[in-house]
This record gives structure tokens, C-alpha cells and sequence, in this order.
């Protein structure tokens, strides 16, 4: 019984070294402050993926520095506590829907600048309203880029910081502009445009089946009623054949 209760313990410690000891070429530390809790920074490190052993327990988290390509989906699920997430001066291109999920209860600040980020997948904030740094990435201005910023709560440097690399429609002006302080840009209004235009095709589609159906309808009918009047009007001289053979049955 001893030697169970010794192995329990024995395995609870591990556990909890394993859920709170740092990463692998890390360094994390017990910092105090507005966030506390453990900070751990991998900065500089040439990673080129998030680290699986992050402590579960960790506050803050420095990943910047690094060759980071992508945030995959569920990066961060098993980090409750985080508030402060740096991933500047990477590579990231792509981030998965639910690249941040399980976030949107505690993270408070997120730093993406000076990335390769074109558009961001609103999908995968999943409900992150953390003050965020985007500035420093060669955005394409469209109508998904200026759906999905409202979401977040940027950070005033970001005003200006968001600039247009490229935009589409191509001739709407915003190239080359501060995005968020461009006035009367609204970059949805092609794609509203094409709906529009989408649904008069469909409309046109359909009321174009109607009054083909209508037209071989009437047209069907109509050879119907005139081969049945053309039977009508033979009925009489039928008749009137039968009866004049009659009366020269008579006759004779």
C-alpha cells in the first residue's frame, strides 16, 4: 500500500514538473507585474515551429526573433493563463482558423508586426479581443482584410502602421495608404456588387424556366383544343351522312 501511495506521488510530481518546467533552449522566469505568473521567452532561437512542451501555467510568452512560417490550428489551446503572446519579426504567412483558440478569456496583448501577413482568417481569433500589434506586414487590402480588423482592438500605433502593399479592387486607392484611416474606403462593395449581379442571374434564370414552361404549356393546350374542335366539327357530317343513307333505305 506504501509503495502505491509512494508511486502516486511520485507520478503527480512528474506530471506537474512536465505541465510547468521550461521548454527546451527557453528561458522562463517568475515575473511580476500586471500579468505575473511565468514568462517564458524563446526569442532569437531559429524555431521554425511553436514548441510543444510550453508550460501550462505560462503568462507570457516570447516567441519573436524566430522563422515561424504558420500558427497552426490549437497552437496555444493548452495555455489558460496566457495574456501576452509576441510572435514579431517571424515569417508567418498563414494563420489556421483556431490558431488562437482558447484564448479569448485571457489573452490581453498580441504582437504580429513585422511578418508576412497579407489577410488575417477571422476564423482564427475565435472571439480574441486582445490589444494587437499588425504593423510592419505587407498587407492586401480586400473586402475579407477589412471585415476581420474590426474584431480585434488594435493597438494606436496600428492606425497608421497598416499600410496597403497591394488592395483589391485594384483601383480603389487604398495602395500606399494608412488602411484604418483611409476615409470612405469601402472595399466590400465589389463583392456586393457581384452578389447583386448574382442574384438578377439567378433571378433572370429562373423567370426565364417560367415563361418557357408557360409558353409549352399554352402551346400544348392549344394543339389539344384544336385537334378536339376539329373532332367537334366532324360530328355533324357524320350525322347528316347517317341520315340521308336512312331515307334512301326508306325510299327503296
Amino acid at each position: 500500500m506504501w509503495l502505491l501511495f509512494h508511486s502516486l506521488v511520485l507520478m503527480t510530481l512528474c506530471f506537474h514538473h512536465a505541465a510547468t518546467s521550461c521548454s527546451k533552449r527557453c528561458y522562463c522566469s517568475d515575473s511580476e507585474g500586471s500579468f505575473g505568473g511565468k514568462t517564458m521567452r524563446c526569442s532569437n532561437l531559429q524555431l521554425t515551429e511553436i514548441p510543444q512542451d510550453i508550460p501550462n501555467d505560462t503568462q507570457r510568452l516570447y516567441l519573436d526573433y524566430n522563422l515561424l512560417t504558420s500558427i497552426p490550428a490549437n497552437a496555444f489551446h493548452d495555455l489558460p493563463l496566457l495574456a501576452e503572446l509576441d510572435l514579431s519579426h517571424n515569417e508567418l504567412a498563414l494563420l489556421e482558423p483556431g490558431a488562437f483558440r482558447g484564448l479569448a478569456a485571457s489573452l490581453q496583448f498580441l504582437d504580429l508586426s513585422s511578418n508576412q501577413l497579407t489577410t488575417l482568417d477571422p476564423d482564427a481569433f475565435e472571439g480574441v479581443r486582445a490589444r494587437s500589434n499588425l504593423t510592419g506586414n505587407p498587407w492586401h487590402c480586400d473586402c475579407r482584410l477589412q471585415t476581420a480588423l474590426p474584431r480585434l482592438d488594435l493597438e494606436p500605433v496600428s492606425l497608421t502602421g497598416i499600410i496597403c502593399q497591394t488592395s483589391e479592387p485594384s483601383d480603389s486607392g487604398a495602395k500606399g495608404v494608412p488602411f484604418l484611416l483611409a476615409k470612405d474606403l469601402d472595399l466590400c462593395v465589389v463583392l456586393k456588387k457581384t452578389t447583386d449581379v448574382a442574384m438578377l442571374v439567378t433571378m433572370f434564370g429562373w423567370f426565364t424556366m417560367v415563361i418557357s414552361y408557360l409558353v409549352y404549356y399554352v402551346r400544348h393546350n392549344q394543339e389539344d383544343a384544336r385537334r378536339h374542335l376539329e373532332y367537334l366539327k366532324s360530328l355533324p357530317s357524320r350525322q347528316g351522312k347517317s341520315e340521308e343513307s336512312s331515307t334512301i333505305s326508306t325510299v327503296v
